[in-house]
């Protein structure tokens, strides 16, 4: 029988992703700070401003993220004008979130900063290597399991 590492933090998939997306995180908020932005508030732009108006539980399922989580990410964003969130006529249960001309406009301002920490880190890591990792990361997601499964 294998004894049991001694340090799990070096056999740990989730620390070792942990560890890194909390790098990354840190990294890219700097840089979206002058705009008033986080990472993940950038990302809510971003999708909505791509892909228009939705559910939230449509834009959860977007960003891999709890609909929790991001309604408790989406309160700043309302707060400040940049998307409205509003009962769904279809469904009165179901919240729509769109971006608001406000939030179209901050995104747009972040965008720059945010393409530049993305070069930067291109650059530094390798370009295909950065390829390779948003691949790699994306097939973590359909590695079959359920975390926020009801």
């Amino acid at each position: 029988m294998t004894p049991a590492p001694t340090n799990l933090a070096d056999t740990c998939n989730n620390l070792a992703l942990r560890k890194a997306a909390r790098y990354l995180s840190a990294t890219y908020d700097k840089a979206l700070a002058p705009a008033g932005l986080r990472m993940t508030q950038f990302s809510i732009l971003q999708h909505l401003g791509a892909h228009g108006e939705m559910t939230i539980t449509a834009l959860a399922d977007m960003i891999a993220m709890d609909r929790t989580t991001l309604a408790t990410n989406l309160k700043p964003l309302a707060r400040e004008g940049l998307v409205a969130v509003e009962p769904s006529a279809a469904d009165r249960r179901a919240r729509i979130v769109t971006i608001t001309p406000d939030g179209l406009s901050r995104m747009k301002a972040a965008l720059p900063l945010w393409k530049a920490v993305q070069a930067q880190f291109e650059e530094g890591f390798g370009v295909d290597k950065a390829a390779q990792l948003r691949a790699c990361l994306e097939s973590v997601l359909h590695a079959g399991f359920q975390p926020w499964a009801e």
